[in-house]
């Protein structure tokens, strides 16, 4: 038998080829395709993924639009999700309690973090900011990328908005997020109003990071009280940062290190760490949050070291939008 991680849940599975007549991630083989409720894949095309012995997953995925990754010596299966990141319709989740699809109606600031990166001390001033801002209709969220959701307690407990824990990398996945912290916006139709952008709510680290938290908290305050966002659908989809196929099989590796890690089994665990560096060795959320599973200290000689290797590189570790006057300025000019 083998695992498989799928959708936030694991179960078990035959193996990486499904014998014939099962059903597979909730799809069913009809004489004409394979269907689920409305939805079919004509036979033609779900032969791709069809041979002697059974189904093969990852080709079954494949045809799904979703990435895989196959352990067969750890016997692991991990599937990544099926929906696409777009700025007409930002990707759904639920996790924690809260899900995206029912704060329609609200303007979301998501917030990206987590406990190794300095913006954990940030986390306070975005609170304020939920409270000074809720009552004209923005939310703020918090996703922290901690791998262990112990270490993102501490930091919080008592705090007044969402409070999510993506222990699994699936929001950050969906959203492409590559470091901490990042914020996206999405606005009351469900729409992405700004992308990934490196915001701070405090000047703690200016002299690290250049960024002005007050110049966010305006725009903040502007996109909630009225409704500018600083960007026009064009910029959105300009500024936008689609994962590619490396970055999301990178993700399916990071989920399967933090699984076996867990576990105990490092030797394999750091198999899989690694490769998701090879695929993505930009995604600094990926690295990083890895560390503390392997016992490595994520604010040590590693981390330095994989700063001095993104500098070399050329790779920006903070990537901050246009500034924000520009794009308000481009904002009304398109308006």
């Amino acid at each position: 038998m083998y695992t498989l991680l799928m959708d936030g849940r694991e179960e078990q599975v035959e193996g990486p080829v499904v014998p014939h007549g099962r059903p597979i991630f909730g799809w069913e083989r009809k004489p004409h395709g394979w269907c689920r409720g409305d939805a079919c894949i004509p036979a033609f095309r779900a032969a791709e993924a069809e041979t002697p012995d059974g189904v093969d997953l990852a080709g079954f995925a494949g045809l799904l639009g979703r990435a895989a990754v196959v352990d067969p010596d750890e016997r692991l299966i991990a599937v990544g999700d099926a929906q696409r990141l777009g700025p007409d319709e930002a990707p759904d989740f639920r996790l924690d309690g809260f899900s995206l699809s029912e704060a329609r109606g609200s303007k979301i600031a998501l917030v990206f973090w987590a406990s190794w990166c300095g913006c954990r001390y940030d986390l306070a001033a975005w609170d304020e900011l939920h409270d000074e801002l809720s009552p004209y209709g923005l939310t703020v969220v918090s996703v922290s990328l901690d791998r262990n959701p112990e270490d993102a307690r501490p930091w919080i407990e008592g705090l007044r908005h969402p409070s999510l824990v993506d222990a699994e990398g699936s929001v950050a996945e969906l959203y492409n997020v590559v470091n901490v912290p990042t914020v996206v916006w999405v606005d009351e139709e469900g729409r992405i109003a700004r992308p990934q952008d490196t915001m701070t709510a405090t000047d703690t680290f200016r002299e690290m990071n250049g960024l002005s938290s007050e110049d966010a908290k305006k725009a903040l305050r502007r996109w909630a009280i009225d409704g500018e966002s600083g960007l026009t659908r064009e910029a959105v989809r300009e500024h936008l940062r689609i994962p590619t196929e490396e970055e999301r099989r990178a993700r399916l590796h990071a989920r399967l290190a933090a699984w076996l890690f867990r576990r105990g089994r490092t030797a394999p665990a750091g198999g899989h760490a690694r490769l998701a560096a090879e695929l993505a060795p930009h995604d600094v959320a990926v690295r990083r949050s890895l560390m503390p599973l392997s016992g490595v200290d994520p604010f040590g000689d590693e981390y330095f070291r994989l700063r001095d290797e993104l500098e070399a590189g050329g790779v920006p570790l903070y990537r901050p939008l246009p500034d924000w006057s520009r794009g308000r300025q481009a904002a009304q000019a398109g308006a």
